[in-house]
């Protein structure tokens, strides 16, 4: 028995000497997975829970965001985008679409993502229930920018608190409330 565990533990030892790490890096435009669990610690933004069309046949205010995993310029802008979820709930849609599909692409119809899409990442666009754009741009759009943009695309004030993006290390990010100190309740001990 002895000599089975000695195998084993020498065995793992070997594989362990010959398996390159693993490395996620924002500042590289290496592929290291899907960017909103990773760099913004919300997985739940993908896949959008809508479509473009979904979202104008219903008139709500729209945030498409282009991007690509591989891209350190989307892997910095992803807490904002998460961001965005934590200020504006289920109040807009925001689908944050990966340029992988659209590349070559060009719609005429207002109501397909690549007919807004530039060809740079990242890239932000606002549109209001009635298909008005009311934001375009691309690269590291500042959070007020884009608030005013959804305030007035959506109709609703803008949210009455703020966000800071905090980091836990050189790969994970998340928006926090700023202020917001009181710890989460569990179901077990609401005091």
């Amino acid at each position: 028995m002895h000599s089975f565990v000695s195998f084993i533990f020498s065995l793992c030892i070997a594989i362990a000497l010959f398996v390159d790490p693993v490395f996620a890096a924002r500042d590289t435009d290496s592929y290291d997975g899907n960017i909103f669990p990773i760099y913004a610690g919300n997985g739940s933004l993908v896949p959008p829970q809508s479509t473009l069309s979904e979202s104008l046949n219903q008139n709500r205010a729209t945030v498409i965001v282009y991007y690509l995993d591989d891209s350190a310029t989307s892997k910095a802008f992803a807490p904002v985008v998460s961001g965005l979820k934590l200020l504006w709930g289920t109040s807009i849609d925001i689908l944050p679409l990966t340029t992988d599909e659209l590349q070559g692409k060009k719609s005429n119809d207002p109501r397909e993502p690549s007919y807004y899409w530039h060809g740079h990442i990242p890239q932000i666009v606002v549109i209001d229930g009635k298909g008005n754009v009311k934001l375009d741009e691309e690269g590291q759009v500042p959070l007020d920018k884009l608030n005013k943009a959804i305030s007035i695309a959506s109709g609703l004030d803008e949210p009455s608190f703020t966000i800071t993006i905090k980091s836990f290390n050189e790969y994970n990010s998340e928006p926090e409330k700023e202020g917001y100190t009181a710890p989460r309740l569990s179901r077990n001990n609401p005091d």
